[in-house]
């Protein structure tokens, strides 16, 4: 990659949310604190949203860092789940076995934990991201959850994150009692464009460029007018950028490499871009399935250099094609390839393609991605790879003159051994082996 040539230690715009590389703008700050305030005040929930990309589970991975250490939390991600499912999931983080209880048994097991917790000088505390995606059933058991308290004060905080659409279901007539319960609620807006210079700058100094000045001035207008202050486009931009200009052999990003990368992407100016539909789900797991969304992974700039061959249970689901530039496969709708399963991180990792490879890596997944039963974080890709992702494997296809010479070159020489005529010895062999039933595992 390119750290050697920018003389960095880490990546810095990795989407992967990391604390370290946390921007605190004025509206970030000020989420942040409301945060904080639940931990001195059991009153009523605290509602964050934002819109994709704008940096809300960053904003949680550096609240729940800085914590005391009196403070027990829950933290699910998993949102779309039935009631049952998510009291077993509750229960699951706090330590417990629940998932051959009934509910009168769950809330049962659930009450006197808050309890113990409570007498015993801790304070317990619930934070649920892409909270948009919980069935209003699911909203009233929560709302019924905040409910548990001592004669002097609740016993359970309770920490709402997700996109914009959360709002509209909190605005619903069936959800009255649990808005009425609500003591802040706050929208995370994107970056102005000062902050976005602030913002690049400290993911830069965080990954080691001691103020050396890797984008030219002239490049912050147009990033900002293509990305709309979001973090993780900024991210985006910003991370092919410096492939341009690492493919240039330049240790200065300039308006020409942004601009290189905006055509590889595919963007329009953000002001024009059309919303991104989100993705409806059934309450409860259902079955794992991928989706595509974003225009670019449907089709992708310029020449293509390779495909992926994604299946689940040896089903076919679908092919993806490569150009050169980074592709980005998850579990949430923000990646140009979306696999919806539990084992799948939120952003589970990357391919970066050139005009030569294809480089695959991790990007801290929970699961990890294996290659031929060996866990990988970085891997060159080789035609005929087959990456394991949970339940989901993608078949790595390259499709570049010279792999594609290589495996007409492979077919022929199959072809020839088919036809050519056995010995007998063979033959005689083949024929006695027919009877041989085969061993399955």
């Amino acid at each position: 990659m390119y750290l050697d040539l920018f003389q960095l230690k880490e990546l810095p715009f990795r989407l992967s949310p990391d604390p370290q590389f946390l921007y605190l703008s004025k509206a970030h700050a000020r989420a942040k604190a409301y945060m904080e305030s639940t931990i001195w005040f059991t009153d009523g929930f605290v509602i964050i949203t934002g819109e994709i990309g704008s940096g809300k589970t960053t904003l949680i991975e550096t609240f729940l860092r800085e914590l005391e250490r009196d403070v027990v939390v829950a933290q699910i991600n998993q949102t779309q789940t039935s009631v049952i499912e998510f009291l077993q999931t509750l229960l699951s983080q706090f330590g417990f076995s629940p998932f051959r209880m009934k509910k009168a048994e769950l809330l049962a097991t659930l009450n006197q934990f808050l309890i113990e917790q409570y007498s015993a000088g801790r304070k317990v505390l619930l934070i649920v991201d892409e909270a948009q995606n919980l069935s209003l059933r699911v909203l009233e058991e929560i709302r019924l959850l905040s409910g548990v308290e001592t004669t002097k004060e609740k016993v359970l905080r309770i920490i709402l994150c997700g996109q914009p659409e959360m709002n509209e279901k909190l605005d619903s007539p069936e959800l009255v009692q649990l808005t009425q319960r609500v003591r802040l609620r706050f929208h995370l807006s994107a970056l102005d464009l000062e902050d976005m210079k602030g913002y690049i700058t400290h993911r830069l100094e965080v990954a080691g460029s001691e103020g050396r000045q890797i984008f030219a001035p002239e490049t912050y207008d147009v990033i900002y007018r293509y990305t709309g202050g979001v973090p993780r486009l900024v991210n985006t931009l910003c991370d092919t950028a410096m492939l341009a200009a690492f493919t240039d052999e330049m240790a200065q990003v300039t308006l020409k490499h942004v601009q290189d990368a905006i055509r590889e992407l595919r963007w329009v100016e953000f002001a024009l871009r059309p919303r991104l539909p989100h993705a409806a789900h059934a309450a409860g797991e259902g079955h794992a399935h991928a989706e595509i969304l974003p225009q670019s992974a449907q089709t992708p700039a310029g020449p293509v250099h390779a495909k992926l061959v994604l299946s689940a249970g040896g089903k076919f689901i679908r092919e993806v094609q490569l150009a050169v530039g980074r592709f980005l496969i998850g579990r949430t709708s923000a990646n140009d390839l979306q696999i919806d399963s539990r084992f799948v991180s939120r952003h589970h990792c990357q391919i970066v393609t050139s005009q030569k490879s294809c480089v695959l890596e991790d990007l801290n997944s929970t699961n990890g991605v294996v290659i031929r039963g060996t866990r990988v974080r970085h891997h060159n890709l080789n035609d005929g790879d087959v990456i394991s992702l949970g339940e989901h494997e993608l078949l790595y296809v390259d499709q570049r003159p010279h792999s594609r010479e290589a495996r007409e070159l492979a077919d022929t020489g199959r072809h020839r051994n088919a036809g050519a005529p056995d010995s007998p010895e063979k033959t005689g062999e083949r024929a006695g082996n027919q009877h041989q039933p085969s061993n399955v595992n």
